[in-house]
Order: structure tokens, then C-alpha cells, then sequence
């Protein structure tokens, strides 16, 4: 049996195939910086490229008192406007009167959940009701909705990234660990902020009753800091400023050093 195709048919057909085949080539050439076209999976946020002297300096809140608001002091005494605080609800729920003075000194609120507990060992379901109760009490208090987190323990995986991006956050880590809640000295938690601070550095301190120290070094890491070029800002601005620096996460919990778990005052 013959088959006759007319010129112009015979043309498309010759055009499409070879369309294939060049998009196979570029496929098989570029296979692995294809991601790049493909959408990305969540990532937390540890630092954001620059060349900007900027960093954030960031303050983690479980329980009691007596150390944030001394920190809120130094802060404004030393002219710093932008900082962002991580706020675990029960938290913001048992001491409302210092979420105010933080949001009047204009500083950022982000939330730090709600249970202080491990979201990697936590269904789907109980990960999402974490969030969303810490947001509800956030939001009753401050009035508004968080949409940075920091999860307690800083402990995630890609499955409570997955979530936690689902309901609107970014997850938010840090590059410069203070070490602040283990109380290693006034002198060793200056020495280490600014020995490794970068353009572009989130820096995890806390300002829960656990961190004894914090309060005294700050003063002097703002100073320091400030002479090396740098200035201050919150996590959010230093999200606008560029494209984020994400990093990968495998199918493990994202651990990393945080305060201890001491019960909270409710």
C-alpha cells in the first residue's frame, strides 16, 4: 500500500519531528540544570545574598519575663529600629503587655509555633494545627497574621516545609548561631556574632528567661558591628532585598542548636 502526502504535510511533519528531537537533545545536554525550569520545593531561609552590609538580628521568646524587655531596652537605646522576634503563642498569650512594647518599638513579629516540641515526629494534621492555633493567638494579640516561622527547636524536615510554605510562611533559620542559651559568656557570645556575621546574615539570639547574657552582650555586638559597616534590619526587609539563599533539606530532621525546653509560665 502506497500513502501520498502532499508537500506542505510532508514539510510539517519533517519540522515536527525535528522539534522533537532538538527538545530531546536540550533535555539530555541540560538534565541536570533542569530544575531550574521546574518549580522549586520549599526552602528554609538561612541568609540572603548580598553585597549589603545589612544583617538581621533575630530573638527567639519561650518563657517568662525578665530578659526581653531588657533587650527591647538596649535596642532602642542604641538606635537599632529593625529586629525581628520569633514568638511562641502561649507565650504572647500569658504576657501581652511586652508583645506591645515590642510592636510600639517597631520590631517584627514572627511566630515560634505553638507547642515547643518537634514538628518532625508530628502528623500532617497536628503539624498544620500547631501553626495555625500559634497564628490565631499571634493574630488575636498583635493584630496581625505572622507569615514568618521559626519552628521550636529549629526542627523541620521537608515535609513541614511542605506545610508550613501550603499555609503561607517562610520558614526562617539563621547562618549565625550566638549560642546565647547556653550562657558560655558574655565576652565568648560578642566573639562569636561578629567574628561570623556576613552581608546578609540572619543571627539567632533568644530572649527567653533561659538566656542570661544576652542582654549584656548585644550592646557591645550592635557597636562592633556597626563599626565594621554594618546596619540593621528585619528579616522581611532583608527577604525584599534579594533572592533568597535557600538550603536543601533531606528527608531528616533539620536540627539545630536552640534554647532548652524549660515549662512556661502560663
Amino acid at each position: 500500500m502506497f500513502y501520498v502526502l502532499n508537500g506542505r504535510k510532508l514539510k510539517r511533519y519533517i519540522w515536527a519531528v525535528a522539534g522533537l528531537l532538538l527538545a530531546a537533545g536540550v533535555i539530555y545536554t541540560e538534565k541536570d540544570n533542569i530544575t531550574v525550569f521546574a518549580p522549586q520545593m520549599p526552602a528554609a531561609v538561612y541568609s540572603v545574598p548580598t553585597e549589603q552590609k545589612i544583617v538581621a538580628l533575630t530573638f527567639d521568646i519561650s518563657w517568662g519575663d525578665k530578659r526581653a524587655e531588657p533587650i527591647i531596652e538596649v535596642l532602642k537605646e542604641k538606635g537599632v529600629k529593625e529586629a525581628t522576634f520569633f514568638l511562641s503563642s502561649p507565650w504572647v498569650q500569658s504576657h501581652p503587655e511586652i508583645v506591645k512594647k515590642i510592636m510600639d518599638a517597631g520590631f517584627e513579629i514572627g511566630s515560634h509555633g505553638h507547642k515547643h516540641d518537634f514538628y518532625t515526629k508530628m502528623s500532617d494534621d497536628e503539624i498544620r494545627s500547631q501553626i495555625r492555633t500559634a497564628e490565631s493567638i499571634i493574630a488575636s494579640v498583635t493584630g496581625k497574621r505572622p507569615r514568618l516561622i521559626r519552628m521550636p527547636n529549629g526542627d523541620f524536615d521537608k515535609r513541614v516545609l511542605q506545610i508550613a510554605s501550603e499555609l503561607g510562611y517562610t520558614v526562617i533559620q539563621w547562618d549565625t548561631d550566638s549560642l546565647d542559651w547556653m550562657n558560655i559568656g558574655t565576652e565568648k557570645i560578642i566573639r562569636r556574632v561578629v567574628s561570623r556575621a556576613h552581608p546578609g546574615d540572619i543571627i539567632l539570639m533568644h530572649a527567653s528567661d533561659s538566656s542570661k547574657q544576652t542582654h549584656e552582650a548585644l550592646p557591645v555586638i550592635i557597636d562592633q558591628l556597626r563599626e565594621k559597616g554594618y546596619s540593621f534590619v528585619s528579616v522581611s526587609r532583608l527577604l525584599a532585598q534579594t533572592e533568597v539563599q535557600g538550603k536543601s533539606v533531606q528527608d531528616r530532621p533539620g536540627m539545630a542548636p536552640s534554647e532548652p525546653q524549660v515549662p512556661m509560665e502560663m
